[in-house]
């Protein structure tokens, strides 16, 4: 299967633009020479979404997409971390099986990565709490019993401070949720650590380098939004791109520790 991963975290380095251009670069080239990966694990996300837009728009009942954003969570890091293994072993000059991908990934299962499921997880049900609580309190009032036939509900000044209030707060919830992920998830296929550990990590590589990485999770979270309008197939090109780039933005940060390493005085 994969290599055994090492212990612990390693020194990680200042993050550059430089860098991100650098791995998208590098990411292209993995989609381009392991396409058919990229589209197994795109086509998971893909399928998901038309299914429960298609269930959604058939029945008028917005929920289904809950059930959907629910879903993701669970299955998400799991499809992301087969990519950080292909992006590996194109760099490692190693095979690329499929059997032995999906063995990476099985593996996965009982490690740490279940854990950062799980936390994903309860945030976005916290979200989807706190998004129902946002409701109430600004259209608790309304006549409005559909949503899905009322549009013009959100054009009035409930409306409108609804869409603001529960914009602001999703964004936080976004940045949380990028900013304990971004960094753990390619740590904890590539080194042997705890999910606590690799969160907090993650968490102050985002703090240590606002400007690259805020900037990272903006132009990943727009380009995501915007490949998803044409009945998600965008989705098929973006994610599997931005899964690779990932860990060659992981693996330069980490080889950028080690050269700082390198050079501090004994």
């Amino acid at each position: 299967m994969g290599q055994e991963p090492q212990l612990g975290v390693p020194q990680l380095g200042q993050v550059t633009f430089a860098m991100l251009a650098e791995a998208l670069r590098r990411g292209w080239r993995d989609l381009k020479r392991a396409p058919g990966f990229g589209f197994i694990f795109a086509l998971v996300y893909v399928l998901v979404g038309l299914v429960f837009a298609l269930i959604t728009w058939a029945t008028g009942k917005s929920y289904w997409l809950v059930f959907a954003a629910v879903g993701f969570p669970l299955v998400g890091p799991f499809a992301a971390v087969g990519l950080y293994e292909v992006s590996r072993r194109l760099a490692r000059g190693r095979a690329l099986d499929l059997y032995q991908i999906f063995g990476v990934i099985a593996t996965q299962s009982k490690r740490q990565l279940p854990s950062i499921c799980a936390i994903v997880l309860f945030m976005f049900l916290f979200w989807f709490f706190i998004a129902h609580m946002i409701f109430a309190l600004f259209m608790g009032f309304s006549t409005m019993t559909n949503v899905s036939s009322s549009y013009e509900v959100y054009l009035t000044t409930e409306g409108l401070a609804m869409l603001g209030v529960g914009t602001v707060v999703g964004a936080l919830f976004a940045l949380l949720l990028y900013m304990i992920t971004v960094i753990s998830l390619p740590l904890l296929l590539d080194r042997e650590v705890d999910f606590v550990t690799a969160m907090i990590t993650s968490f102050q590589t985002v703090l240590a380098n606002p400007v690259p990485m805020l900037a990272w999770g903006a132009f990943i979270a727009v380009t995501t939004f915007v490949a998803m309008v044409p009945w998600f197939l965008g989705l098929f090109i973006v994610l599997p791109l931005f899964g690779h780039a990932t860990w060659h933005l992981y693996d330069q940060i980490v080889a950028a520790g080690g050269e700082e390493s390198a050079l501090q005085p004994a």
